[in-house]
């Protein structure tokens, strides 16, 4: 059973589970995107999101990928019941600059946690803390930090045994 109010993925949380340059990064984001396309959790990201994973997994990763395959993994991405998409309108454009002068937050973040505030979302998996953690509202899910990230997603559907063992070793 899934969370159908999702979880916003962040650019680089669905970056990393493709980057050859990264194994332990690319191994805990496989993970929590395998979780999304088994169903176990309702992956969200905005129109923004997937721009930027295009643009990201064809030029700035250590070894890019080539734009055919990146098209395609985006495409499985957009296509996909599993993964919610989500959209902004000029209001939202409004809300992020007003929040981004208010706070210091960087504007492209803080329009995709405008986003998602607007669609009653809180919670976004990144490695970026500190932007997104200027907006009011935003919870941050960092999954290389905790300990474990399984313990923010409780309830999605029972860990593997490599989780368990995962979640059961000291870090």
């Amino acid at each position: 059973m899934r969370d159908d109010h999702g979880v916003v993925f962040d650019t680089t949380t669905i970056v990393y589970a493709y980057d050859q340059t990264e194994p332990k990064k690319r191994s805990v984001c496989e993970r929590l995107l395998s979780r999304v396309y088994e169903g176990k959790l309702l992956g969200v990201v905005t129109n923004q999101i997937l721009a930027e994973t295009f643009n990201v997994l064809t030029t700035k990763m250590g070894k890019n990928m080539p734009k055919e395959k990146a098209e395609e993994t985006v495409n499985e991405l957009i296509s996909s019941s599993n993964w919610k998409k989500l959209n902004y309108t000029s209001t939202t454009v409004k809300n992020a600059i007003s929040t981004s002068n208010r706070h210091g937050s960087p504007f492209w973040d803080t329009l995709i946690a405008e986003t998602m505030l607007e669609n009653g979302l809180s919670s976004i998996v990144t490695e970026n803390e500190e932007d997104f953690k200027k907006v009011p509202g935003i919870s941050v899910i960092n999954p290389f930090k905790q300990k474990s990230w399984f313990g923010a997603f409780k309830g999605i559907g029972p860990m593997t045994r490599e989780e368990e063992l995962d979640e059961q070793s000291p870090d």
